[in-house]
């Protein structure tokens, strides 16, 4: 698929079994003519952007929908059915819910440049169909953009390094440093969705992202850092990733079976796609941050309550 000149049709839903046409064809070219104007859009808002793909999350969809349609703080709540092959869930009604089946499972799509009806807010939450976040969590992330706005905001932080040997870059966890966010949990700029997606330059980069099926967390990391100069800010908070075997419930190992970083060749190519995307680009403008942003601070000494030795701050 050619990512920036393919036609993109896209009927918007309203999230009940009724599609509403709004007699309207988009084409991505299109979309990219017009760049988001974001001094008319709220920055005490959001937009949640939600790739979906597997039936077999369908039933954690409907939560995720409810969930974030409850807070005062999100504008609209975009669902990307990225599975041809299989129709598209039918999801809770609410105002503030769409979804677009997309004509392909391209991971490129899931930074596609949402049209004015439905981009109302000047920042985006990027998020997995896997993924839980608290409400407070969210807020904390979002009233931290107002500070570093031109910055990739995260909570699942992951890094590059050089292999001296072998003069390429790896991609790795590092205990206390990190340079890459994923989109498992991912807040931006609205205009970073149009940048990526539009930008010519990134035609070779997001070829490889169709080629590998896998990267594109990387190269709109890349982006970001090209428009910032700076590193992503690493938000703590409680945040559940269904994904992670470790918070599987009963009856959820299939929600973890099916990711992508499952696979054994992962990471490797991960570190593959940094490398290419470094030589295509010509820049290397990933760089390292230290730390993390958390809500609150709490008095950590241990006190006696209730004839037991528990955290002070702890009821």
């Amino acid at each position: 698929m050619t990512h920036h000149c393919s036609f993109l049709l896209l009927f918007l839903f309203i999230s009940t079994s009724t599609a509403v046409d709004l007699s309207t064809t988009l084409n991505i070219s299109d979309l990219c003519l017009y760049s988001p104007n974001l001094s008319s859009l709220p920055s005490d808002r959001l937009t949640v952007l939600i790739s979906a793909y597997h039936p077999s999350r369908s039933t954690l969809l409907r939560r995720l929908t409810i969930s974030y349609s409850s807070l005062p703080f999100i504008t609209s709540i975009v669902i990307l059915w990225s599975n041809p092959s299989s129709p598209p869930p039918t999801l809770p009604p609410h105002p503030k819910l769409h979804l677009i089946p997309l004509p392909s499972s391209s991971l490129n799509l899931r930074f596609l440049p949402l049209p004015s009806p439905l981009l109302l807010s000047r920042f985006i939450a990027i998020a997995d169909d896997d993924i839980s976040p608290s409400p407070h969590s969210l807020s904390l992330a979002l009233s931290l953009l107002s500070r570093r706005p031109l910055s990739l905001l995260g909570f699942f932080p992951r890094s590059h390094a050089l292999d001296l040997h072998s003069k390429s870059w790896i991609y790795t966890l590092h205990p206390d440093r990190y340079s890459i966010v994923l989109t498992k949990l991912m807040l931006l700029r609205a205009d970073y969705l149009h940048k990526y997606s539009c930008w010519n330059k990134l035609t070779p980069a997001r070829a490889v992202v169709d080629r590998d099926r896998n990267c594109e967390d990387i190269l709109m990391n890349f982006v970001a850092a090209m428009e910032s100069g700076e590193g992503p800010l690493l938000v703590g908070g409680r945040v559940r990733d269904y994904g992670d075997p470790r918070n599987r419930g009963k009856g959820e190992t299939e929600i973890g079976r099916v990711g992508l970083s499952s696979r054994k060749e992962h990471w490797e190519s991960r570190g593959n796609c940094i490398t290419e995307f470094h030589r295509l680009l010509g820049v290397m403008p990933l760089r390292y941050s230290y730390g993390k942003v958390v809500g609150e601070i709490g008095e950590q000494g241990v006190c006696r309550k209730a004839g037991k030795l528990v955290l002070c701050d702890q009821d």
